[in-house]
């Protein structure tokens, strides 16, 4: 039987129709369906036409992600304890820069950090364990000494730096890999009972942008999460635990970014919430004009903006305070605002 994937047509206009459904529980709506199938079979159906699983995954009440509610979007705010990282590496290697900035990221908006001791880069190369344990967990228990409430999400693909990770007071798992690198991160996770982000990355970053290539973008993501997400579940995982991640940039051309972009809301029918990571990426600098990573921000501003339009409840970034000016922008246009 071929098999057909569902993408919600979101819509977030106050004029809503009263047969429209609810996206996830959250800010957008939709009342149309785009019905896939492989080989460019595609055609528009009334959402009152979706076979009954897949509606309540698209409308389901996504489960809180380490404390923060998903009905409304959410920034993460990137803290590279890094000397490589391709936009700030070596700006926040240092001890104290480091938890200055991770402060000045929640106060200019972030509502989680993400912090990560390993770039992954394309080309770069891979960091030894007890050297990535060293970066991120000192600061990490240091932030709690101090008295740091935020939720932190350790960045990594490893499950001894995830641990240690959480020993030090990290609250979220966000790994790269979708747990193919360490596979010991699928017990991690389900002992700790911590959410996880499952990225999806054709390839390691030492080589995942030689040549990528893909029969669908759009359909090969999508299944590939899939296979990972019921991984998880057979590990122990509960799949209100599981956030994905389609991997803008990780083994993929400019145009594969693009068609992942624009069909970014099929990814709802998997039942959770998806974190968007776009910030400063090569792409957006391709297309904008911009050679210099930290002059990306307009560009990461707007494909955040088409984020929220389609639903992503996790927008991963450098730039919070001027993402979060457009956010709050966004929202005030769309749901109204109190003087």
């Amino acid at each position: 039987m071929e098999k057909l994937y569902y993408r919600p047509l979101v819509q977030t206009d106050a004029a809503r129709p009263d047969e429209a459904l609810t996206l996830a529980d959250g800010w957008g709506w939709f009342t149309e369906v785009e019905q896939i199938a492989r080989g460019g079979a595609r055609e528009i159906i009334p959402a009152a036409h979706l076979p009954f699983d897949v509606a309540e995954r698209l409308t389901s009440r996504r489960a809180p992600v380490a404390g923060l509610g998903m009905e409304s979007p959410k920034i993460m705010g990137i803290l590279n304890l890094t000397p490589d990282s391709f936009s700030d590496g070596g700006q926040f290697d240092e001890f104290d820069a480091a938890l200055e900035r991770a402060e000045a990221l929640i106060e200019a908006g972030a509502d989680i950090l993400d912090i990560g001791g390993e770039s992954t880069r394309p080309g770069a190369q891979e960091v030894p364990e007890d050297e990535e344990i060293e970066r991120t967990a000192p600061v990490i228990a240091a932030l709690r000494d101090e008295g740091f409430s935020a939720p932190i999400s350790i960045d990594t693909r490893k499950a001894m730096v995830g641990d240690a990770a959480v020993e030090a007071g990290a609250d979220m798992l966000n790994d790269v890999s979708a747990m193919e690198f360490d596979p010991a991160m699928a017990e991690l996770a389900a002992i700790t009972g911590l959410p996880i982000c499952l990225m999806h990355a054709q390839g390691l970053p030492e080589t995942m942008q030689d040549d990528p290539s893909y029969g669908d973008v759009l359909l090969d993501v999508y299944d590939y999460l899939e296979e990972r997400i019921e991984l998880a579940e057979a590990s122990g995982i509960l799949r209100d635990r599981i956030v994905v991640d389609p991997g803008i940039g990780f083994g993929k051309t400019l145009q594969h970014n693009l068609t992942l972009l624009r069909g970014l809301s099929l990814f709802h029918a998997l039942g959770c919430p998806i974190l968007l990571g776009v910030s400063r990426k090569r792409f957006i600098g391709t297309i904008g004009g911009a050679d210099a990573a930290d002059a990306r921000v307009p560009g990461t501003l707007a494909v955040t903006l088409m984020g929220l339009g389609q639903g992503a409840q996790i927008h991963r970034v450098h730039d919070v305070a001027e993402i979060a000016q457009g956010l709050r922008l966004w929202r005030a246009i769309t749901e109204g605002y109190e003087e």
